[in-house]
């Protein structure tokens, strides 16, 4: 059974074990209405026997038929203790025979065992009656719920488990995919000089210098090694330090500076922070990356189009919470994306993966902190994140530009 067709089967579950649900009280309730008719009747042919000598014997006789009627199992006993009549039974037997006879007694004795109140003893011999079909039912109601509640149960249960292994899948997809593309912008670059490297001296004299190519090989092995930490880190539990947000704030507008489109429709990162921004405890590779997604977010919402991203952060009244928000001048978010914006596998591109603001929502998680996204009234989207402060603030000045 596939993923898609889960929620199909339990929701057949669920109807056919409602409707079986409805279809038993309905039984139980003509049952017992059926029941309650014939009571009545007991009762109206007992009164008029009593106030009818007359019609006394054949009054005892109706009754004896309407009491037949409700389907109770009845054993007549003689003062010998022989049955000589019986109805109801739930087999068939001959009270002219000694097996038959001796078999009935065997049912009524069961009966008395389990219920003695259901035996009736007096000058004419005793009679025993055993329960009617509408108990034996109803026996059955509590099992029939404790049964349709499991089966629920382990449907559901099967579905959970099945979405949460689609969704490990989809995730570890996206995390390689997010892998592929984070190393490939280095290992393009380290390509191209490797080859500059196998020119002829003579060919790359008065291009490029040996200084500048180790210079920007050293640059590309560093993001690999940076990517190859974050990945490593992901997977559990971050170390926490004292880290400076303006300094991280920093370091993004001089990582993003060079890489924005300036020709044209350019985009331009600025960031603000106040003076006295308390530290904030937070792994710090694993931050830049999570703000590097939010950043990424903004420029590709600008892209073709130009405009402005606009970073800035300050601390709560109490001082226990660092706000930091992330707003662009953009399209904004559409409104069925953004209540799911940080699931994995939801992006607002086309040709997006959907992975890399799950993993900001769940790094910020990590840290104790909270993500979340609003539309501008003018226009664009605002990311906005608080981080904890760290014990015993430490107060860093962050230029402001």
């Amino acid at each position: 059974m596939t993923r898609r067709t889960w929620p199909i089967a339990l929701a057949l579950a669920t109807i056919l074990i409602l409707g079986s649900y409805l279809a038993f009280t309905q039984y139980l309730f003509r049952e017992i209405s059926a029941q309650n008719a014939s009571s009545l009747r007991i009762y109206a042919e007992v009164q008029r026997g009593v106030l009818s000598e007359d019609a006394a014997i054949g009054s005892l006789l109706e009754i004896q038929t309407m009491l037949g009627s409700l389907g109770l199992p009845i054993v007549a006993f003689n003062s010998d203790g022989e049955p000589y009549a019986a109805i109801n039974l739930p087999f068939d037997a001959d009270l002219n025979e000694p097996d038959g006879r001796q078999r009935v007694a065997a049912y009524a004795t069961s009966i008395e065992r389990r219920v003695p109140a259901n035996s009736v003893q007096g000058e004419f011999g005793r009679v025993v009656f055993g329960e009617p079909p509408l108990i034996r039912w109803l026996r059955w109601v509590p099992w029939l719920q404790v049964t349709g509640g499991t089966v629920l149960l382990l449907v559901a249960v099967a579905i959970i488990r099945a979405d949460i292994r689609a969704e490990r899948e989809r995730l570890w997809a996206a995390m390689a995919r997010e892998l592929a593309h984070q190393m490939g912008t280095p290992l393009s670059s380290l390509a191209g000089w490797i080859e500059v490297l196998g020119m002829a001296d003579a060919e790359r004299e008065g291009v490029v210098s040996n200084a500048h190519i180790a210079e920007v090989i050293g640059t590309d092995v560093e993001r690999l090694e940076r990517v190859s930490r974050r990945f490593e880190l992901i997977g559990k539990a971050p170390e926490l330090e004292r880290v400076a947000l303006p300094d991280v704030v920093s370091d993004l507008e001089r990582y993003f500076g060079p890489r924005l489109p300036r020709l044209g429709r350019g985009i331009r990162l600025r960031a603000r922070c106040s003076g006295d921004l308390p530290d904030i405890r937070a792994n710090r590779v694993l931050l830049v990356w999570a703000l590097e997604n939010i950043v990424k977010n903004a420029v590709d919402a600008l892209a073709g189009r130009g405009g402005r991203i606009l970073m800035t952060a300050h601390a709560a009244n109490a001082g226990d919470m660092v706000h930091l928000h992330i707003a662009d001048d953009g399209p904004g978010i559409a409104p069925e994306v953004r209540d799911r914006i940080f699931e994995p596998g939801v992006s607002t591109k086309s040709s997006g993966w959907g992975v890399g603001l799950s993993l900001t929502r769940r790094i910020i998680d990590l840290h104790g902190g909270r993500v979340s996204v609003r539309n501008r009234r003018r226009g664009g989207a605002v990311f906005d994140v608080s981080l904890p402060a760290a014990d015993g603030r430490h107060k860093r000045r962050f230029m402001r530009r």
